[in-house]
């Protein structure tokens, strides 16, 4: 047997076995009427090596480790401080901040002055406020979501905008009144006093509170980790986003009343456009109006054309 030769020219005794035993995460495939034959198969995608014969899905919020022999927890991510979708928005944050202080400070200081008084200063006070939470709602967009960070989402996201426009729909709607009463008779309009304007505009703010507290106990807020949303094809690319539990449609709604308010606005704005040149007034608030009905149309789309993830929640602070 020792001078034996088999083809090739090998002297060694060749195995006799149908089939190669299979590599780690490869499966058994028995060949149809020979039992002891088997092809060997991959567990790909998200699939692992539960036993000798069968591959298993992992978990949704598992993939399979390297050799596809179990299954590993999907990494989560956020959106971090660091990160230049984060550094932009504060930057912009910080300056209109900065901007919004120091018109408090000068109004404060000139407060009993003739120009301040004619500008209406109980509403110009609450329009510097709905702006100033305006900038200050990026901090809590790009801050780590949990139930007291998404809380305030709801509450802040759409009360800013909603403080800023109601108070430039009282005055647009104050100047409106006055000119047309005007054209009938010597007497001013009801409602026109400070007091009376201040009562308007925090009545309109209450809509939005009182939505938000509806949604609040139809809905409480919390955080969720989002694990379709970033699940790619690749299971090495797929990640977890970690966001409040706030849908496009709930958000649609948030901002929906705002979006009333502002478009209310406009249509002042354009019935007042015809006020004396003296009456300065009218005509910043509708350049005003004009512009930001032109972002929201742009945002609207773009908002929604975008994918649900962490780039988007950041586009929305940037707005």
């Amino acid at each position: 047997t020792d001078e034996l030769q088999w083809p090739g020219g090998s002297q060694e005794v060749p195995s006799s076995i149908c089939s190669q035993p299979c590599r780690p995460g490869q499966r058994k495939k028995t060949v149809k009427g020979i039992p002891c034959c088997w092809h060997c198969e991959s567990c790909d995608g998200y699939q692992y090596q539960a036993d000798t014969y069968t591959c298993k899905m992992c978990r949704f919020d598992l993939r399979p480790n390297d050799n596809h022999t179990g299954c590993v927890p999907i990494p989560i991510v956020k959106l971090e401080w660091s990160s230049p979708w984060a550094v932009i928005p504060v930057l912009i944050a910080v300056l209109g901040i900065i901007a919004t202080l120091l018109v408090v400070v000068t109004f404060v200081r000139y407060n009993d002055t003739p120009i301040v008084k004619a500008s209406g200063r109980e509403l110009s006070y609450v329009l510097l406020t709905g702006i100033f939470l305006c900038y200050a709602t990026t901090f809590l967009m790009i801050s780590t979501p949990d139930v007291f960070v998404c809380s305030l989402r709801r509450i802040f996201l759409g009360l800013g905008m909603s403080i800023s426009y109601a108070a430039l729909l009282t005055k647009t709607n104050r100047i409106y009144r006055i000119f047309e009463q005007g054209k009938m008779s010597v007497s001013a309009p009801r409602f026109i006093s400070p007091a009376s304007q201040l009562v308007i505009t925090f009545s309109l703010i209450s809509v939005q509170l009182l939505g938000v507290c509806i949604w609040f106990g139809v809905d409480p807020s919390q955080a969720i980790i989002d694990y379709e949303d970033q699940r790619t094809a690749n299971p090495e690319m797929a990640r977890g986003v970690l966001k409040c539990d706030i849908s496009d449609l709930s958000l649609i709604c948030l901002l929906g009343y705002s979006m009333l308010l502002m478009v209310t606005c406009t249509v002042y704005a354009i019935k007042t456009r015809g006020v004396p040149e003296t009456f300065n007034e009218a005509k910043p608030i509708g350049f005003t109006m004009y512009t930001t009905c032109i972002v929201w149309l742009a945002f609207i789309p773009i908002f929604f054309g975008t994918s649900q993830s962490t780039e988007k929640v950041n586009f929305l602070s940037q707005i």
